[in-house]
């Protein structure tokens, strides 16, 4: 790489290798920002090519997925696994069962799990996988057909010192009992191979809740930063999964008043704000019921539906993105920043466009990235595997004070190396203290 190698050269290049690959040029390009100028200034990054190594999985493995409906049709879905990097410690990172996934989106996601997993301090590769099945409006007996069979080739490539997938969007408790039951009787062990277990068969406490609450954990490190708190806050969440749910869980604890919550129809408005009575209905809702985030408001008088619409330009103090990524571009920043809003802590994956974090750049707005702020739930599945390897299980009350104590040291880190402008760059800051670590192993064991 020659000194005055520039961002748009080295983009050039990936494009070139990476055709069409939209999402993943997104995301690359995000961390090239900071890394380029940080290894241009470390020639010993340099003339090893970490940064062309660090931008290439190790390995991609595509694989059919063979199963069987309850008519007795034959289908036929596609099954991904990105192993991007394990300089740090086997591969981690989710399973994602949706119509949208592709190997952009895997590999986008794989390589944000690099940054992502090394800023938990705890020794996680990255990795990401999946397929393009949908296990919406499927029987049980399909979802089980369908990790079955998902996992016969999967296991292949898997194991605790080797892969440790996880969950993701589609893919809750039941896919992962049905994988990993599937596993187990392939391989006649039982061993911590997947993490978002449940409880009866070594999981973790706090696992479901883990990413919402980091994401509020971590916005409060921001605020405390600056000598403020979540407490007394109007916040906008969007989403009403796993995510969004527990991130409005926890705001509400540490005093903030949850206004808003979405799905793919639109999302309500409470002016009232989402008490943790009303919040237990969504869970009952969106988890038991499977409904419609459009039915709050004809159950609870004040709020407002509004289909079809995300809830960035209602005006509050903090908004999480919690649903999908790039769900909050700039025309949505620029609403953000108009109404007030201080702060940003993406509990998605990349759920904001660069545009949009531009915007928040130049108004002055904290903006906590998705590989720091969301990394709370790599951080419970490492600690998952940390009681399946010594066979013992911590309460919730000591998982969620490890919890807390990530998120604090990843907060950390972000304002080392992001402290060089006001309000800190918690982007670059992430990037480079990610970079650091991953790029220090793969120079230990030199040309591989």
């Amino acid at each position: 790489m020659s000194r005055d190698l520039t961002l748009d050269d080295f983009m050039a290049g990936l494009v070139k290798r990476n055709p069409g690959e939209l999402e993943f040029h997104q995301a690359v390009r995000e961390v090239a920002h900071d890394i380029i100028p940080f290894v241009l200034d470390n020639p010993k990054y340099q003339q090893a090519g970490i940064i062309r190594r660090i931008t290439e999985p190790d390995r991609i493995i595509i694989f059919r997925v063979v199963w069987e409906d309850d008519s007795g049709r034959v289908r036929v879905n596609r099954g991904y696994r990105v192993q991007f990097n394990n300089a740090i410690g086997p591969y981690k990172g989710g399973l994602r069962f949706h119509p949208s996934v592709n190997l952009s989106i895997l590999k986008f996601l794989g390589f944000e799990q690099v940054f992502k997993n090394s800023l938990t301090t705890l020794p996680l590769g990255a990795g990401k996988g999946g397929s393009d099945f949908n296990p919406k409006g499927k029987s049980n007996r399909e979802i089980m057909r369908f990790c079955q069979s998902f996992m016969t080739e999967l296991a292949n490539h898997i194991g605790p010192n080797i892969d440790v997938p996880a969950g993701d969007i589609g893919v809750g408790a039941q896919e992962i009992s049905f994988m990993f039951g599937q596993y187990k009787r392939i391989n006649r062990e039982f061993s911590g191979i997947l993490t978002g277990k449940a409880m009866e068969f070594g999981g973790s406490r706090i696992r479901t809740e883990a990413t919402g609450y980091g994401c509020a954990f971590f916005m409060e490190h921001m605020l405390n930063q600056r000598g403020d708190s979540i407490r007394g806050k109007r916040c906008i969440i969007s989403g009403s999964g796993n995510v969004a749910v527990f991130c409005a869980e926890k705001v509400t604890q540490l005093g903030g008043t949850v206004l808003t919550l979405s799905d793919s129809s639109g999302f309500i408005y409470d002016p009232d704000g989402i008490s943790p009575e009303k919040l237990a209905w969504v869970k009952d809702l969106k988890f038991r019921r499977r409904g419609r985030i459009e039915d709050y408001t004809n159950h609870f008088s004040g709020a407002t539906f509004y289909p079809g619409n995300r809830p960035w330009n209602v005006t509050a103090d903090l908004a999480f993105p919690c649903a999908t990524q790039n769900e909050l571009n700039d025309i949505d920043a620029k609403d953000l920043c108009s109404n007030g809003c201080i702060a940003v802590a993406e509990g998605a994956n990349m759920p904001s466009t660069i545009d949009a974090i531009r915007l928040f750049h130049q108004h002055g707005v904290l903006f906590g990235p998705g590989k720091a702020a969301n990394a709370g739930g790599v951080a419970v599945s490492g600690l998952e595997m940390s009681q399946n390897s010594m066979r013992l299980t911590w309460s919730a009350d000591e998982m969620e004070q490890k919890l807390e104590a990530i998120m604090g040291s990843i907060h950390s880190e972000c304002v080392q190396y992001g402290s060089d402008s006001d309000p800190i760059n918690y982007v670059k800051g992430a990037n480079i203290a990610g970079f650091i670590k991953v790029a220090e192993a793969m120079l230990a064991y030199g040309v591989v």
